[in-house]
């Protein structure tokens, strides 16, 4: 089969929406108990909201995320302030999401996570006193619309806020002796009140996804069957199996939901995707045959689509492309040659 000249030009991706930001983690500081609460005190450092994953922006800016070209913030509370208002509040978990340069000095970052809470899981008020008081302030977002409109920083800074609130508000619990557990590491752990107190980490599920052409150069489009969008169309992805590499997982999943059988696989790029932790990890490949078999339990339904198809369905509004958040996106675009409206 015929080399197609979009894989034959395939370059990683240069952008991508949940890849971004140029803030240290400083991982080294995060075992100090001192890192958040001197943090807080610093007139310089920001406080950033997160509520079981939703993002807090200023008030009115959620109505501006249906216009493409808008610019969206996070918004931010200087640290003494939080300190001063969340400070003695038990439902709440902080996070030190690292520090960036501001002149000739770093300032640093902190999440508040008002929806999580070791404390309420022993009978505590829950965080429902604290969520009123801030409700009216902010609006709150998700990270799918927030992403696209916010600058690298920010976006950066939600990613990870995000990952960490998610992870905390799923995980009561240890997983190894069921103890209860209370946020550690300035958030980037917990730790087991069972009787060895041992460290528990985010997990983060690797997933595959895949752009396939065949040797016209035409991609391989499917809906998923979970979808509630029956005109949402995007390429080839799963999760990576207990002792896969992720090339392997390339091949298998689109074989699996298509019959479609890959032949070179190349790396695109990778980014987060936390829901719940998911990383995406994006490659682009040559398919082998073209002949389309779908499992109809997963993916119920695929086709080859040229650039031309492709401009029709999304015109006539019978195929809709996914989210601007998304890995797919960008790769689909990478194929198509120009951005999507």
């Amino acid at each position: 089969m015929a080399v197609p000249p979009s894989f034959a030009t395939a370059m990683p991706l240069p952008f991508l929406p949940l890849a971004q930001g140029d803030v240290d983690y400083q991982v080294d500081r995060r075992a100090d108990p001192r890192l958040i609460p001197d943090a807080l005190a610093d007139p310089s450092t920001s406080v950033v909201a997160v509520c079981a994953g939703k993002l807090a922006v200023p008030r009115g800016q959620a109505s501006r995320l249906v216009m493409r070209s808008a610019r969206v913030r996070l918004a931010t509370i200087p640290g003494p302030y939080a300190r001063t208002w969340l400070g003695e509040e038990r439902n709440v978990i902080w996070m030190y999401l690292g520090s960036y340069p501001r002149g000739d000095s770093r300032a640093s970052v902190v999440a508040v996570d008002i929806g999580s809470s070791d404390a309420g899981r022993e009978g505590d008020a829950g965080p429902e006193a604290i969520l009123e008081r801030m409700r009216m302030r902010f609006d709150w977002v998700s990270l799918r619309d927030v992403a696209p409109h916010a600058s690298a920083r920010d976006a950066g800074l939600a990613t990870t806020a995000s990952s960490l609130s998610v992870w905390h508000s799923r995980q009561s619990f240890c997983p190894m002796c069921g103890a209860t557990v209370v946020a550690a590491l300035s958030g980037w752990g917990q730790r087991c009140r069972g009787d060895d107190h041992h460290l528990l980490f985010p997990r983060v599920e690797p997933a595959v996804i895949t752009s396939v052409v065949d040797g016209d150069d035409r991609l391989l489009l499917q809906h998923n069957a979970e979808w509630d969008d029956d005109r949402l169309y995007s390429v080839s992805a799963g999760f990576v199996e207990s002792g896969e590499n992720l090339e392997h997982a390339a091949r298998r999943e689109a074989r699996e939901e298509t019959g479609v059988g890959l032949g070179e696989v190349r790396y695109l790029g990778s980014q987060p995707w936390p829901y719940p932790a998911s990383l995406m990890v994006a490659f682009t490949a040559r398919a082998r045959s073209i002949d389309i078999h779908v499992d109809d339990r997963e993916t119920v339904d695929a086709r080859w689509m040229s650039r031309e198809e492709y401009s029709d369905a999304l015109t006539s509004e019978t195929m809709v492309a996914p989210g601007r958040a998304t890995i797919a996106r960008y790769m689909i675009e990478q194929w198509y040659g120009r951005e999507l409206d």
